[in-house]
């Protein structure tokens, strides 16, 4: 470059540099056109992405709806209640005889031989009951019975007497039925008066009061110098003691309506409970049922026996009383938070084929944060829990699964 001149270097560059073209009309309009298609190219695909944009836009605006509209739900399978349900129920401790022993004359306590707590048995003698009133009574009848029947005997003589004279027609026919007349009234005042004796002897024997079972004596209303009243009449009057039979008890229980028909004698289980015998439960047997509802607590009153050979279990104590029940029909259990409230109808949802059936169902017994299902649930069925006010039936959803409270899987 040094070397050349610059005339040289001014030569070169015009060499290299075409020469310019001449702008013809032709030329021109080519220009343009070319301008113009490019122009409406851009337009085009501007417009393009515009459309691509919006149409996925829509697209996916419509794919999010579609998946805003379907709602997922939880759903819980019906549990299934045991085949036979406990129930427990309060009950009271009675004996299986108790009776009170009144006095069935009058008179004055002698002597007594037993206090409360011993135990006694039949013909045991409890007390002597001293009746001078009605000894003088008994005396007093045996003395007109000896009348009478020596009265007796004396129209006894004279009718056969008379018989016999009669057959000698030595006396008048209306004699002979006279003296027999006699001894017929004779007979019956003897009768009378025999009867009389016995009813005294009766009482007397009433001095002697014995105990008509075995028990234990658990109360003692008298002692000795009180003046008692005999049952018979109608002066107040106590019972001297009160006995109990306490080898067997006898525990009353009044069952809801509802549990009735699983009130088998002879089949339902029971057991007792007490609170003096923590954690320990005694057995016991259904005998007896009253066959009929009680009309004013819609229960039905049901006998448990128990055996209490030595005696542990008191007379009157409170008790717990476990009864097995067996289910009368499937019985299912739900959260109470699947249940739907509409009307007077209680109903849950149930999601078959991803579609939401709204059912009826029948209500058992309230668990408090489960409820029992008696009617309306089959055991495969999907029942949402925490329903919208707003589910229908033949709505779409997406199920996800959930449990019962308590299990474990």
């Amino acid at each position: 470059m040094s070397d050349m001149t610059q005339s040289e270097v001014h030569e070169q560059i015009e060499v290299l540099t075409p020469a310019p073209q001449k702008n013809t009309p032709r030329v021109q309009a080519s220009r343009r056109w070319l301008v113009s298609a490019l122009c409406a190219l851009a337009v085009i695909g501007v417009l393009v992405v515009g459309i691509r944009s919006r149409v996925k836009a829509e697209t996916a605006l419509a794919a999010v709806t579609a998946q805003m509209a379907v709602p997922s739900v939880s759903v819980v399978v019906p549990k299934r209640t045991a085949a036979a349900e406990e129930i427990v129920l309060p009950g009271n401790i009675q004996p299986f005889i108790s009776s009170p022993i009144y006095a069935r004359t009058d008179g004055y306590v002698k002597k007594w031989f037993f206090d409360i707590g011993g135990h006694v048995k039949s013909g045991d003698l409890l007390a002597i009951i001293q009746t001078p009133e009605v000894d003088e009574q008994l005396a007093q009848a045996r003395s007109t019975l000896a009348t009478a029947q020596a009265n007796l005997q004396l129209a006894q003589i004279t009718r056969d007497r008379y018989e016999s004279l009669l057959n000698k027609h030595a006396v008048a026919q209306q004699d002979v039925d006279n003296a027999v007349g006699t001894y017929s009234a004779n007979k019956a005042i003897v009768d009378a008066d025999t009867a009389n004796v016995r009813h005294y002897e009766a009482l007397v024997s009433f001095e002697k009061v014995y105990a008509p079972f075995d028990g234990v004596i658990t109360a003692r209303n008298t002692d000795i110098g009180d003046l008692i009243n005999s049952g018979s009449n109608t002066a107040p009057r106590t019972d001297l003691f009160d006995i109990a039979q306490t080898r067997t008890l006898r525990v009353y229980i009044n069952v809801p309506e509802e549990y009735s028909q699983g009130m088998k004698p002879g089949e339902t289980s029971a057991e007792i409970a007490l609170a003096e015998f923590p954690g320990k439960r005694f057995p016991g047997r259904l005998v007896r049922t009253a066959e009929a509802i009680n009309a004013t607590t819609r229960t039905l009153l049901v006998e448990v026996d128990l055996d209490n050979p030595d005696g542990t279990l008191l007379s009157g104590s409170y008790a717990e009383v476990h009864l097995k029940v067996p289910a009368q029909n499937s019985r299912y259990l739900l959260p109470v938070s699947s249940l739907i409230f509409r009307g007077e109808k209680l109903q849950v949802g149930v999601v078959k084929a991803g579609k939401v059936e709204v059912t009826d169902v029948i209500p058992g017994h309230d668990l408090g944060d489960q409820i029992e299902i008696v009617a309306g649930l089959q055991s495969d069925d999907q029942v949402i829990t925490n329903p919208p006010d707003s589910l229908v039936s033949g709505q779409e959803v997406k199920v996800v699964q959930a449990t019962l409270p308590g299990d474990t899987r």
